[in-house]
């Protein structure tokens, strides 16, 4: 996917230093690889944390995850203000994005982030080939944050739809779309063009110079997008394309929506089993009227929102919460918490931070 990647580039003003967290992972080596085969500056990279034959560093303190869950550099990486980052996990099929503000400060461009930019680019370029019937859609989870939802349905104006937690589910639901992108907010997706999407564009008869670049560019993205598997060099790669060929920093891809503040919380319960979910994991079935209490503490806040799922590993649930000030994400889930520790088998100690 190399050439490709120069195809889609090509022109446009050369890029800054990509810095690389490689997580001491299998993609250390194969970034390096994929950079010597591309030999462009339009790839210039520093891969850091590439340690493959020391046992046990294997994600600690580095990678997407580690990243991700505590919104911050992973180890071996100073930051500086206007440079790109993104971190694999260990086995490269996951990434995430992130940048310092002006003042310094860790800015994080998640899954949910890598799904939107794609989504503009794929639309913008759908719009302008003039393919009849040839759709963009966007698949998540409910652990997407709100706000990209929003910024998807109100601002692209494109479908999206929720699957179970899982990209296998993911994968299934965008099967269904002309062109769909699907990303969980840990970063693991891709783009798939359903065989739809492809007849259609084998069929068009471009009318303008414009209709014919754009056509030519789906057809580039195609090649360049692993739509297989979860691949973090093919999504890189996708990435930089677009932040190439809109000559935008990670600023100005980060300005198009704030996330709203989020919280994650564990609840230990005596038995995970009493936990049904539907509607994609974001309505309780099971316990009886532990939803509605839910969704009334939710409704207290502007914006709020919350859901329980059981654990696939460990007799345990996770309640996430959002809403639209940090304050109240932090009182919705520990109301939420609460509630799941007294109504429905809390087991241990009650923590004391749950209301």
């Amino acid at each position: 996917y190399g050439q490709a990647f120069l195809r889609l580039v090509d022109g446009r003003p050369t890029p800054t230093t990509l810095y690389i967290d490689a997580a001491n992972g299998v993609g250390a080596p194969q970034v390096r690889k994929l950079a010597a085969a591309i030999n462009s500056p339009y790839f210039n990279i520093d891969v850091r944390n590439c340690d493959t034959e020391t046992l046990g560093k294997l994600n600690i303190d580095c990678g997407a995850d580690y990243v991700k869950s505590n919104q911050r550099q992973p180890v071996g990486m100073t930051m500086q203000p206007g440079a790109r980052y993104c971190s694999f996990d260990g086995d490269a099929d996951r990434i995430v994005y992130y940048y310092a503000d002006e003042s310094g400060a860790f800015c994080l461009l998640d899954g949910d982030k890598i799904s939107t930019l794609i989504a503009t680019y794929l639309r913008d370029l759908v719009s302008t080939a003039g393919v009849e019937d040839l759709e963009v859609g966007v698949v998540q989870t409910a652990y997407a944050n709100g706000s990209s939802t929003s910024y998807i349905k109100d601002t692209l104006q494109l479908p999206t739809v929720f699957a179970k937690t899982g990209v296998k589910h993911l994968h299934h639901e965008a099967e269904k779309m002309s062109i769909g992108v699907y990303f969980e907010a840990n970063g693991h997706g891709t783009v798939l063009f359903n065989t739809r999407a492809v007849a259609k564009l084998q069929a068009a008869t471009p009318q303008t110079p414009a209709q014919a670049d754009a056509i030519q560019r789906l057809w580039n993205l195609r090649d360049l997008i692993n739509e297989s598997v979860g691949d973090a060099m093919a999504d890189m790669l996708l990435v930089e394309t677009i932040l190439i060929c809109k000559d935008w920093t990670p600023a100005q891809w980060d300005a198009a929506y704030k996330d709203m503040p989020s919280r994650l919380l564990k609840v230990v319960v005596a038995d995970r089993n009493l936990f049904k979910t539907t509607n994609a994991e974001q309505t309780l079935t099971s316990p009886p009227n532990l939803q509605s209490f839910i969704d009334s503490l939710a409704a207290k806040f502007p914006r709020g929102r919350s859901f329980v799922r059981p654990s696939g590993t460990e007799d345990a649930v996770r309640v996430y919460a959002e809403a639209a000030t940090r304050a109240d994400c932090d009182q919705l889930a520990y109301s939420v918490a609460g509630a799941v520790f007294d109504r429905a088998g809390g087991r241990g100690e009650r923590p004391a931070e749950f209301l």
